[in-house]
């Protein structure tokens, strides 16, 4: 197993009660927020392009979500994003159904090389569109597993200069380098819609108490899959996994976190 010291982390999370910017989906901003605001964080939710940058600067990570994207939104993500660099606030990007459509994946493609960012969680299609387009998602949907995105992720990683995150049945992690991989999660998961971009927002939470993006990235899904598996045990439909999952980002202890966390090197 990695010896994370998760429990800190989320002692810390829960005390500092960092603020996370999000620049994300009309789907999941109800859902968005009220993840971060269980587990213990603080959500703000600003896409207008006359105040991003005024809002990135009281945050202490900055999400760009590309799942329902237009102009000003575009240029708000960049805007944004630059002030998130100048200000050295960590980018977490979530590109939501690249390789659906040209204007996802060209927007996907131009972040990674116009912006420094920290970490990029997709899934496997969406990570693998940033290098070919002949890869095609389902919609929002993984057409691909991870295993099949792993050295396309590795080397996002190496020029993002951080780290790439695969999830699906299986999360993979990886720096470039290193590659982590995290068995926590349930199936229910994938019946309730925004968890992935729930799960991204999670990342941006431990990203704004630790500079180590390998350890944030690895936290983060490991707690929000954690949270599926004890919501699955409450259960057995979405709708009241949904709520049940709300539940478990707040009741989830430090100590049980520590204790429950799957993660291991690959």
């Amino acid at each position: 197993m990695v010896a994370y010291d998760l429990k800190s982390l989320l002692e810390k999370v829960r005390k500092e009660r960092p603020l996370v910017h999000n620049i994300t989906n009309f789907v999941v901003m109800n859902f968005t927020a009220n993840t971060l605001l269980a587990m213990g964080a603080s959500p703000v939710m600003a896409h207008a392009v006359d105040e991003v940058e005024e809002m990135v600067s009281f945050a202490r990570a900055f999400v760009i979500n590309i799942g329902t994207l237009s102009e000003p939104w575009i240029e708000a993500m960049f805007k944004g994003g630059r002030k998130a660099n100048e200000l050295g606030i960590p980018i977490v990007l979530d590109p939501v159904g690249s390789g659906a459509t040209s204007l996802r994946t060209t927007t996907f493609r131009k972040l990674i090389k116009e912006l420094n960012l920290a970490v990029v969680r997709g899934n496997a299609s969406e990570i693998l569109s940033v290098a070919s387009d002949e890869i095609r998602t389902k919609g929002v949907d993984a057409a691909h597993d991870a295993g099949q995105a792993l050295e396309t992720a590795r080397s996002v990683a190496k020029e993002i200069g951080s780290v790439a995150a695969i999830t699906g049945r299986i999360d993979l992690i990886t720096d470039g380098d290193t590659v982590i991989r995290c068995n926590n999660g349930h199936p229910l998961l994938g019946r309730v819609t925004g968890t992935g971009c729930a799960a991204t927002t999670t990342i941006a939470a431990f990203a704004g108490v630790t500079d180590d993006r390998l350890e944030a990235t690895s936290a983060g899904l490991a707690f929000f899959g954690l949270a599926g598996e004890l919501a699955a045990a409450r259960a057995n439909s979405p709708g009241s996994f949904m709520v049940s999952l709300v539940d478990a980002l707040y009741e989830i202890s430090p100590q049980e976190f520590q204790a429950r966390a799957r993660l291991e090197e690959a």
